[in-house]
């Protein structure tokens, strides 16, 4: 008899945790806050960008704190030595891209013909194996429509550049960010207390452990992805252009700007780059002297690089982050992009935690 009444207790489990209250109450929260947040998300993208710079420079402001100095003077300090770095750099960005899209657009139709010249024998040889495909066909076609979708995608980003609505979004983006980046910056340690002050009395020490890991994740992605993408950049703007590649600087600031994504950024500057080489150049050292150069770059980041600034902290499979980055950027745009990654971490954490504390229930032990 007794186990008989024991039985329908255990079953009822997962029944009674969907029916607790504080349950409920959370999941309520969280739908509410994505429907907000979607609702919204055309406006979001200088207040989420304002957040985050103040997220990332909140450790410089804490040390800065430490040497007796008050919070608003060290968000003052760090703004300007941001500033003093950041406008001169994007402004050599911004010009160096231009200058190089101009070479794009122009340079595009020769570079197709002379890539698609040399690859005429591989074309033929396909031909042997497949021969109901004509060589000739092929070139004509693969020549007129890449050189027109490289022509059109240089335009589109020129364009993009000049337009007056992209240029009054980027003076509102450029506007309000800094705002909400000081305020954030200054308040921040406010802020965290008032979070933590509205924490269940009974749940506070397990909510910070979570917090914390999801601090220390968002930390090591944001603060370290953001410094290994400068570095290959970098780097491979350099290297591309000191060989003579006459759009390195581009395709190495492409390679290092995506490279947060796995594979994704090294593969296509790689490509991009082969194809630049045998297009420009008649013999094949140039292409010997960028698989050289992509192959120290991945060296380099995948033992020094995201060893020592990324870590293992985010702890998130290449194939979650580029599914991820996919929902994001359908779901909310460029906005969704930048969040991507950052949302990803923090569901994964929350998984983690959700099935260690479903491993140690009665319900996994059967007891």
């Amino acid at each position: 008899m007794q186990k008989i009444q024991q039985e329908p207790k255990q079953n009822n489990i997962l029944f009674d945790i969907w029916n607790n209250s504080n349950f409920s109450l959370w999941m309520l929260c969280f739908l509410l806050f994505c429907g907000f947040f979607y609702m919204l998300r055309s406006v979001l993208l200088p207040f989420v960008l304002g957040i985050i710079l103040g997220y990332l420079f909140d450790p410089l402001a804490s040390k800065l704190q430490k040497l007796k100095i008050s919070r608003t003077f060290a968000t003052i300090l760090v703004f300007i030595i941001v500033i003093l770095i950041a406008v001169p750099f994007v402004a050599i960005i911004v010009g160096v891209i231009d200058n190089q899209l101009s070479i794009f657009v122009e340079a595009a139709p020769t570079y197709i013909a002379s890539f698609m010249q040399k690859t005429e024998p591989l074309l033929r040889s396909l031909q042997e194996y497949f021969p109901s495909l004509e060589a000739d066909n092929l070139k004509t076609m693969f020549s007129q429509n890449i050189s027109q979708t490289f022509q059109f995608s240089g335009r589109l980003l020129q364009g993009l550049m000049k337009n007056s609505m992209a240029v009054v979004n980027l003076i509102s983006l450029l506007l309000i960010t800094p705002v909400v980046a000081f305020y954030m910056l200054r308040d921040w340690d406010m802020f965290v207390k008032k979070v933590d002050n509205l924490l269940p009395r009974k749940s506070q020490k397990g909510i910070r452990n979570i917090f914390q890991k999801i601090d220390k994740a968002l930390s090591g992605f944001i603060r370290g992805q953001l410094s290994v993408c400068v570095i290959l950049g970098t780097y491979y703007a350099v290297s591309l252009k000191l060989i003579g590649l006459e759009l390195g600087l581009l395709v190495g600031f492409i390679a290092g700007l995506i490279s947060f994504i796995p594979y994704v950024g090294s593969i296509t500057g790689f490509v991009l780059s082969i194809i630049l080489a045998l297009s420009q150049f008649s013999g094949y050292t140039k292409v010997f002297e960028v698989i050289v150069i992509f192959g120290i770059g991945q060296f380099v980041e995948g033992n020094f690089l995201t060893p020592k600034l990324v870590g293992d902290n985010i702890g998130l499979h290449p194939v979650w982050v580029m599914f991820s980055l996919l929902a994001g950027g359908v779901l909310l745009g460029f906005l969704g992009l930048m969040i991507a990654v950052p949302v990803a971490a923090v569901i994964a954490i929350l998984l983690r935690t959700g099935l260690q504390k479903y491993q140690q229930s009665n319900l996994y032990k059967g007891s």
